[in-house]
């Protein structure tokens, strides 16, 4: 099971592009929703319906968690206990964590890409680095280990590809590109 965490102001490409793209390769995708929410509003006004709130989210299951950006997002799921803690268990637990745009700066609060190489948004490259996260700021993907990153929304699809291929391999990342017509 992949989790994808869900805040007000979270941004839209960057949540439901890896959810469609993910599903499409077999891959089951639980949206998660930020305090107790069912319904969240994207940071563009998209209403999107969670499938749990994320206090009933057990990793037991669990093989990646996803978290995407969008500054609103971001700040919902930093200021969520039940989030964070989540994301520290998934660390702990070797489960692959996957964070785009503004979302990669959650990491670096925990302490989470002290050697990693990653990327964020432009703007937040600095908050990585000042938290020991090796800064790859020309590549719009970055997979260290069980951490990716992820650039931006102009990032996404690629994004996706590469988290497809961490769960099932390159060749189902190239037959969802193919079905597609991705370039």
């Amino acid at each position: 099971m992949v989790y994808l965490f869900l805040a007000d102001g979270f941004e839209e490409i960057e949540a439901l592009t890896q959810a469609d793209y993910l599903r499409r390769a077999g891959i089951k995708v639980c949206l998660a929703g930020i305090g107790g929410k069912t319904s969240v509003i994207g940071g563009h006004g998209i209403s999107v319906n969670a499938d749990t709130p994320i206090e009933d989210v057990s990793l037991d299951d669990a093989e990646m968690i996803i978290l995407p950006g969008g500054l609103g997002g971001v700040d919902g799921i930093k200021s969520s206990p039940k989030a964070m803690s989540l994301i520290k268990e998934a660390y702990e637990k070797k489960i692959i964590i996957a964070a785009i745009c503004a979302a990669p700066t959650i990491l670096a609060k925990l302490g989470i890409l002290k050697g990693v190489k990653a990327v964020c948004y432009p703007s937040m490259l600095d908050e990585l680095s000042e938290n020991g996260a090796q800064i790859m700021k020309e590549c719009p993907v970055v997979k260290d280990g069980l951490i990716i990153t992820g650039k931006a929304a102009g990032a996404s699809e690629e994004f996706s590809f590469e988290l497809i291929k961490a769960l099932k391999g390159v060749n189902e990342a190239e037959k969802v590109r193919a079905s597609i017509c991705a370039r």
